[in-house]
């Protein structure tokens, strides 16, 4: 990056998101959080018949007084959500007007982590390159690791492909144990399908952020162009740029994006785009609030 992303500055407007991710996700032993699975603490959920051998003092005399019938009392558990983000380093995402999209990217990514800590939760954010997940912030808990971590952001660089599910399909991601968030522009022939699929098998909520430049949004080239394709540069193009070609354009961008968002949605995965100029605050407190992904 050319610049610092994260700094007092940012980190300070992140005083100001004091909302919550979701509550009643799966999550790890000791949190916060109100998993969807059952446990001990002390918050009722259901019942369900007695069986020998069950922990007699859940046994619901009350019930059984009025029913003549053993009933164990069910209860939600709380659990420690493990908050897996993971970021596109490709070229294409470092592509644009002061690397707009790669900030973005940074900016959310450090967003949600910050939401994440601040509910007692763990983080891990990876970046993905080629076919492999790097993970350059593993197991974060609190404030203090937070602030000792997110710098490491402002390293990242965004060059060359990125190849979504064959980078995140074989990483150990466990098993219903909280938020798993992709950020990336999806401009990509690659597969991403396989990871969202392998990410809701495992019960993970799954949110894709798919995040723009201006210029992608609203191009205004005209006239004789020479393009080269950000992540291959064997490939380029010559073209005349009128306004049929951006019609074209922007109906193929909307095709993309209609791709992924339905594809997400056959899932029960989320699905947000993102303009890369929109400020963090609008997004967390507009769209995702809207969402009911935090609340």
């Amino acid at each position: 990056m050319k610049k610092l992303v994260i700094d007092e500055a940012f980190l300070s407007e992140l005083e100001s998101l004091q909302t919550l991710l979701k509550n009643n996700v799966a999550g790890a032993l000791g949190g916060n959080r109100r998993s969807k699975n059952l446990g001990s603490s002390c918050e009722f959920a259901d019942y369900r018949d007695y069986v020998p051998g069950d922990d007699v003092t859940k046994i619901d005399w009350n019930a059984y007084a009025r029913f003549d019938k053993l009933y164990e009392k069910l209860y939600y558990d709380e659990r420690q959500m493990h908050t897996r983000i993971y970021i596109d380093a490709s070229h294409s995402m470092g592509h644009g007007a002061d690397e707009e999209k790669a900030e973005q990217a940074i900016r959310i990514a450090a967003a949600f982590a910050y939401l994440s800590v601040c509910e007692l939760d763990k983080v891990s954010i990876y970046v993905l390159r080629g076919g492999v997940a790097e993970e350059i912030v593993s197991g974060m808990v609190g404030k203090d690791s937070y602030l000792n971590c997110v710098n490491r952001l402002n390293a990242i660089s965004f060059e060359g492909d990125a190849r979504i599910s064959e980078a995140i399909v074989p990483t150990n991601v466990g098993r219903g144990d909280g938020f798993s968030i992709i950020l990336s522009d999806f401009l990509t022939d690659e597969n991403y399908e396989d990871a969202i699929d392998w990410l809701c098998e495992r019960k993970r909520d799954v949110l894709c952020v798919q995040i723009l430049s201006r210029e992608e949004l609203n191009p205004q080239l005209r006239g004789r162009m020479h393009l080269l394709d950000s992540e291959d540069g064997n490939r380029f193009f010559r073209k005349k740029i009128d306004g049929d070609v951006v019609h074209a354009y922007k109906e193929a961008l909307r095709y993309v994006s209609d791709r992924v968002r339905t594809y997400c949605e056959s899932r029960g995965a989320h699905y947000l785009l993102v303009p890369a100029y929109v400020p963090p605050a609008d997004i967390f407190f507009g769209q995702l609030s809207d969402m009911e992904v935090i609340k």
